[in-house]
C-alpha cells in the first residue's frame, strides 16, 4: 500500500475488506455503484457475502449480469429487496422474482438517479413527468404544473454505499476511471456511510482539487485493492479499415 501522509483523517484507511465492511448489519440498505459490470467494487461485493449479513435491500442500477458482480448476492440469498432500473439478462434475479423471494422495484433510470441525488441534498421528494400514466405512477401523488401532469417521487437514501474508484487519498477524495464513475458520487452523498474500494491510495494532495470527482467529506472508509477482474459483458469490436 502506498504510504499516506499522517493526520487525523488517516483513520479512514482500512487494511482489509473485513475491516472496511465491519459496520454492515442485517437488513441494511446498501447502494452499490456500477453500470452493468463497469465500476463494480469487486472485493467489497465478494466481502459482503463472506461477512454473512442478510435481508439486504440492494440499491443499484442492476443486480449483476452474466453470473458476475452483484449476482453473487442473489445466489447467496442475502437480498430481500432490489431497487434499480435494469434487470436485463440476470437470470438469478428473474428466478428470485418468479419465486417471490426478492421484492423488486423498477425505477426509471433518470428518476433513480434523481431520487438518490435528492436524498444527498436533503430534499424529501420532488415531482417529475417521467412515468405519468404508467404503472410507475400507481399509488403516487400527482399534480399539474403549467398544464402538465407530474408524479411525486420520494428521495432514496441508504445506510451504506459501496463504490469503486481509480485512486483516492487518505481523506477519501476520489477520482474515477472514465465511465466507471457512473452513479457512484451521487450514491456516496445519499448514504450514511460510504466505503471506497480504490485501485491505489495516494498521498494527500496528490489528486489536484480540480480532478476530485468525489470529495472526501462523503467518504468514511477507504480500502486499497490492487487486483480486479474488470470483466467485459459483451466484447464488441469493429473491423479496421484497410
Amino acid at each position: 500500500m502506498t504510504t499516506v501522509s499522517p493526520g487525523r483523517h488517516r483513520a479512514k484507511v482500512r487494511s482489509s475488506v473485513d475491516e472496511a465492511l465491519a459496520p454492515l448489519f442485517d437488513g441494511a440498505r446498501i447502494m452499490v455503484g456500477g453500470f452493468g459490470l463497469c465500476g463494480n467494487a469487486e472485493a467489497l461485493i465478494a466481502g459482503v457475502v463472506k461477512r454473512g449479513v442478510r435481508d439486504l435491500t440492494l440499491i443499484s442500477n442492476n443486480a449483476g449480469n452474466l453470473g458476475k458482480g452483484l449476482n453473487a448476492w442473489l445466489e447467496a440469498g442475502i437480498v430481500r429487496r432490489f431497487i434499480g432500473s435494469y434487470i436485463g439478462t440476470n437470470e438469478a434475479l428473474h428466478r428470485a422474482m418468479a419465486a417471490g423471494t426478492v421484492e423488486v422495484e423498477i425505477v426509471p433510470q433518470g428518476t433513480f438517479v434523481e431520487r438518490m441525488r435528492a436524498a444527498g441534498a436533503g430534499i424529501p421528494a420532488f415531482y417529475t413527468p417521467t412515468g405519468v400514466g404508467t404503472v410507475v405512477a400507481e399509488g403516487k401523488d400527482t399534480r399539474d404544473f403549467d398544464g402538465r401532469t407530474y408524479v411525486m417521487e420520494r428521495a432514496l437514501p441508504a445506510d451504506f454505499a459501496l463504490i469503486r474508484a481509480r485512486r483516492a487519498d487518505a481523506f477519501g477524495n476520489a477520482r474515477f476511471w472514465r465511465t466507471a464513475r457512473n452513479f457512484s458520487p451521487i450514491m456516496a452523498s445519499a448514504a450514511k456511510q460510504t466505503i471506497v474500494e480504490c485501485d491505489e491510495i495516494v498521498p494527500l494532495g496528490a489528486i489536484d482539487p480540480d480532478d476530485v470527482h468525489l470529495p472526501g467529506i462523503f467518504v468514511h472508509h477507504v480500502l486499497e485493492v490492487r487486483e480486479h477482474e474488470d470483466p467485459f459483458e459483451y466484447r464488441t469490436v469493429r473491423k479496421r479499415s484497410a
